[in-house]
């Protein structure tokens, strides 16, 4: 009896064991997001221990902490954002399904342990495109066409930077050159992008791929002196008017409004963005860091979400989300669900000449004066752009403060 008991006990902790290393192996691996026409968006992670892994964009890391395991099937929300990945693992692969539930997207998946590389090549660049490019994104479409203003560093095959455009810039991109071959791509868990071109004679042609819902040609061509129009010249109050005026619920269903006592005799800045948005999360952080160092009685935030999410609910579980892993101090106020749409949201602020783009800033003055509107944000991507706007921010703050 003693040695059936004996035996019962190895067998339970061999089970034991073997459920509690079924995991993917740690260390470095490759994901890639599978497009139409043979087309991949990679992107780099590392996978750790403790069944949480830290996807790489350049210079920014996203610690991904919501991994589920069970049996051979793997869950991976992203933070924040609601992009999902469900697939099947093994210890050195994953396959599966990435999902964004709310606007009904997915796309195929598949990772792979042990490839740190983002592009593979196998030649060297015969081009090089470190420096400043003068950018227009649908050349040929007047609907569609936009400016930019590309930002590149190239060390050998790698080359990392961004796409600045008047609403914001294109994250943290990371890429390869192979001959006169460009390639760029990020995964941020809300977009996943894909950049391609050929390079001639300082002219660069190439196509740009959001997931496989969005396609659209771009040329650039070196220009070191190239810049966008500023983004304080861009969205106005129309005529007649000096003040924004809005009620909004918050999360708990309380109105909100620029009349409350937590803004009156305040500097207030107010954020129109939503948690869908990378660029406003960027800027979140930012002003989540700017309210924590810089506490005072006569400064207020409150955003305003416009939400894509099909219904109020879920728009609120999305501002929550946000507001716990960001830990934002100011209040979200739910402006908008079903849509983000840039119109439906003008609808809400009529006394704005047009919401251009999430993110959009308006500086309110003690007195309740709209004083500036500040459309996009120069994230941290955009390096010493970044830079400039938190010293402009922080001096437009001050003087309206001691005004």
């Amino acid at each position: 009896m003693t040695k059936l008991i004996g035996i019962f006990l190895i067998l339970v902790l061999l089970i034991s064991c073997k459920k509690e290393t079924f995991a993917p192996k740690n260390g470095p691996w490759r994901a890639a997001l599978e497009l139409d026409e043979g087309r991949q968006i990679p992107f780099l992670f590392v996978y750790n221990s403790d069944n949480t892994l830290v996807i790489s964009n350049g210079e920014e890391e996203i610690e991904v902490t919501d991994v589920t395991l069970a049996g051979d099937s793997i869950t991976i929300e992203m933070p924040i954002f609601e992009g999902v990945f469900k697939g099947i693992f093994a210890e050195d692969s994953i396959y599966g399904m990435y999902y964004t539930p709310s606007l009904k997207r997915k796309l195929p998946f598949k990772m792979k342990h042990g490839n740190n590389t983002r592009f593979r090549f196998s030649k060297p660049p015969s081009v090089e495109v470190t420096g400043n490019w003068e950018t227009v994104f649908s050349p040929n479409s007047e609907a569609d066409r936009y400016d930019a203003k590309g930002i590149f560093k190239q060390v050998g095959n790698k080359i990392t930077g961004t796409f600045r455009t008047t609403t914001g810039d294109y994250r943290f991109l990371e890429g390869a050159v192979q001959n006169d071959s460009v390639k760029l791509s990020a995964f941020d868990g809300a977009h996943a992008f894909l950049f391609e071109a050929k390079v001639t004679d300082s002219i660069m042609n190439g196509v740009f791929y959001s997931g496989n819902h969005w396609k659209e040609p771009f040329t650039a061509k070196r220009n070191d002196t190239f810049e966008l129009p500023a983004a304080d010249s861009l969205t106005f109050l129309k005529e007649g008017y000096d003040r924004l005026a809005f009620s909004f619920p918050d999360v708990n269903g309380d109105m909100v409004s620029l009349e409350d006592d937590a803004f009156k005799d305040k500097v207030t800045i107010v954020q129109i963005m939503g948690t869908w948005c990378p660029n406003c999360l960027d800027e979140t952080k930012f002003y989540t860091k700017y309210y924590n160092s810089n506490k005072n009685e006569d400064l207020a935030f409150v955003a305003l979400a416009f939400e894509y999410a099909p219904t109020e609910e879920r728009a609120i579980a999305s501002i929550e989300r946000l507001q716990e892993g960001a830990n934002v101090p100011y209040p979200i106020l739910l402006a908008q669900y079903g849509t983000s749409s840039k119109t439906k949201a003008n609808e809400k602020l009529p006394m704005l000449t047009h919401v251009l783009s999430y993110p959009t800033s308006i500086f309110i003055d003690k007195t309740g004066k709209v004083r500036k509107i500040h459309t996009g944000f120069n994230g941290p991507a955009t390096g010493e752009k970044y830079d400039e706007y938190v010293a402009e921010f922080d001096d437009f703050v001050n003087r309206l403060l001691y005004e």
